[in-house]
Formats: structure tokens, sequence, C-alpha cells
């Protein structure tokens, strides 16, 4: 039995050895390797942002600011360009206050060769922002995703029309968040930029790789005698929105203001104040007849919440204060000698003359040293 298996395995063995020399095709494909075939077109696999540049610029418009002549008032000539992002097909256009703040007439340009004469709805330049509109149809709107927050690393690319050489796209990535102390004209929390934000670039769009909008270009960072590279700034779309908003309906921003100066809270502020936290801003002085003295807070409180939102520092407290409207109510937690109160805050009309501090107090607190 043995002997015969042993021969038909022999006899195998022979066979399948023959059909291997007599039929070459088939030996190649026993003992070839696999290979992965390569396509000469590899442009599916190619980084690009054209989408995205395809889904945005067509709603960035080229902005020129048209003043009339100091010798001939009935001649106008173009004295400055910029940029603008159409936000609504009503004709709504975002720009920079600086682009036309100064303008006796603005005009628009849009992508597809269109030309129109804006109307100025309102400006704002506390946040540097203004608000155009055009009579217009079959308007571009530029993408926004109100679910969308900008990260540092988020990839972004800059639309605008730098010098007048038409629109031009830079590409960057998000360098920081909430920058602040960057604008002529006053508080502001900035997203910076590696983008190339040049001249004319400035109230244009700031994307992210979906074409959405991220924010409005507004300042590259140049320091006097410094060249610096890589910095450039944009005001987020929620702010943006935010102002905007305010603007068509009141054609300028309604800011709410409760009229004191105050410190970040310390460690060592913490210990002399009989505070158990860190958290909130210490009380150094206020316009005596501002809505936190009429409600009753004193210098020394340490302010802890506002209409139940936490105070970090000076510049939440303004955030939060500047985005109630005047002649609300709100709750204003403080600690007092370590002891928590609530009183009522009858929030004020920003004075149209005051920047981002209220006026010099009568009553000031020297501050305390850092530790």
């Amino acid at each position: 039995m043995l002997a015969f298996l042993g021969r038909s395995v022999l006899l195998g063995l022979a066979t399948a050895a023959i059909l291997l020399l007599a039929v070459p095709d088939l030996r190649q494909n026993i003992i070839s390797t696999p290979t992965v075939s390569i396509s000469d077109d590899d442009s599916s696999s190619q980084l690009s942002f054209n989408y995205a540049v395809r889904r945005a610029s067509p709603a960035v418009v080229n902005i020129y600011n048209r003043r009339y002549n100091t010798e001939d008032r009935l001649k106008l000539t173009t004295q400055g360009l910029g940029s603008g992002v159409i936000m609504s097909d009503k004709g709504y256009i975002l720009t920079n206050y600086h682009v036309v703040a100064q303008a006796d007439q603005v005009i628009v340009a849009l992508q597809d060769g269109r030309f129109f004469t804006a109307q100025l709805i309102g400006k704002d330049q506390k946040t540097d922002l203004a608000v155009l509109k055009i009579n217009a149809e079959n308007l571009p709107v530029i993408p926004v995703n109100p679910n969308y927050k900008a990260a540092v690393g988020d990839v972004v690319l800059a639309i605008g029309n730098p010098y007048n050489l038409g629109q031009t796209t830079t590409f960057g990535i998000i360098s920081a968040t909430g920058r602040s102390g960057v604008s002529f004209y006053g508080h502001q929390d900035f997203l910076q930029t590696d983008a190339a934000i040049n001249e004319g670039n400035s109230g244009g769009a700031l994307v992210n790789t979906k074409g959405e909008l991220v924010g409005i270009n507004t300042a590259s960072f140049h320091p006097a005698n410094i060249e610096t590279y890589g910095i450039s700034f944009a005001i987020p779309y929620e702010s943006a929105i935010k102002i905007m908003k305010k603007l068509i309906a009141d054609g300028r921003v309604i800011r709410g203001y409760i009229g004191i100066i105050a410190e970040k809270l310390n460690p060592v502020m913490a210990r002399l104040y009989d505070a158990d936290q860190i958290n909130g801003i210490l009380v150094l002085g206020m316009n005596p007849d501002g809505p936190a003295a009429k409600a009753g807070i004193h210098v020394r409180d340490i302010l802890v919440e506002i209409d139940g939102k936490p105070v970090k520092d000076m510049l939440s407290v303004l955030d939060i204060v500047t985005d109630i409207r005047p002649g609300t109510h709100v709750k204003v937690k403080v600690l007092r000698n370590g002891k928590p109160m609530i009183l009522d805050v009858l929030i004020g009309n920003k004075p149209e003359n005051l920047g981002t501090k209220p006026e010099p107090p009568v009553q000031q607190l020297p501050p305390v040293p850092p530790s």
C-alpha cells in the first residue's frame, strides 16, 4: 500500500515538472511577485485646496474707496482699496471700518465682472467692521458653518485683492486665538495666522479647507523699524456676524456699560481680600455715576460673575457687558470681605466718546503687585 502511494506521489511530481518545463507562462505566473499598478495620473492624491477656493472666492469682492478731489468737489478719485465678503443674498457685505471710514463713495466689484455703488449701512470703529449693501441679484454668499471653532493648527486660506492685483489666495495656519491689543481702534480678540494679509486684503475672507468663513482679514503686524513675516490677524466670524447684525438693525453698535476699572485677581490679592478662590477681578475704581456704583458695587469687591457668566479678567467683563443691550437688568455676583453677594445691575449705555476704559474714577484703589 505504501509503495503504491509513493509511486502515485512521484508520478504527480514528475507530471508537474513536465508541465512547468513545457509551459513557460505557467511557470512565470507561479514564481513572479505581485506588482502594484501605478497610474501616470496622480491628481487624485495631490494635496489641493481648489475646492475651498472655488466655493468661497466668488463671495469675496473688491472694494474701492473714492473721495472728492480737494480742488474739484465734483470729481471723485480712488483713494484706497480693500476687500469685502458677501454675507447675504440680500446684498449685505462685511468689510473693515478702515477700508470705508473716509470714503465719499464706495464701489464694489464682483468676481463676475459686475460693479455696484454701495450703500454704507453702518460702521463700528472699535471692532474695525463695517456693513455695505448693494442692490444686486444672483449673489454668491460665503459659506458659514456655525459649528466650526477655529483652533491652533487649522489650515486657512486668505482671499482678497492685495495691491489691486486682482483676487489672490494665500495659505497658512491658525497660529493663535484670542489675541488682543492689536487693533488701533479698541479691544478685540483676534485670530492670528501666518497666511499673508497685505494692503488690499483688509476686509477679505479667511476660510478653512472647506471654504467656510473663519474670519474677516483685518491687519498685518508691522512694528516700526522691524520686519515681520507671517504675523497677520483676522476678526473671528462669530464676532463679525454679531456686529453685522447690530449694524443692520441700528446702524451702529449700541454697547452696554458697567463703569468699573478692575484688575485680574492673583494669589496675593486673594489672600489680602479673604477670597478662597483666584477667579475673578478686583474692583480698583469706578465711575461714581455709573451702573456699578448705583447698584452698590464697592471698590475692593471681587467681581466673580456677570449674568451667570464667569469673569476671568477685565477683557471678559468688556466682552460680556458690551454684548448686553442697555436697559437690561443683570445679576452680578461679588465677594465682599470673603462673603458672596448678588447685586442687580442696570446696564447703561456706553458713552460715545469713551474708549475701552471707563472715565477716570474719583475713588481708586492702588493695584496690588502680582505675586
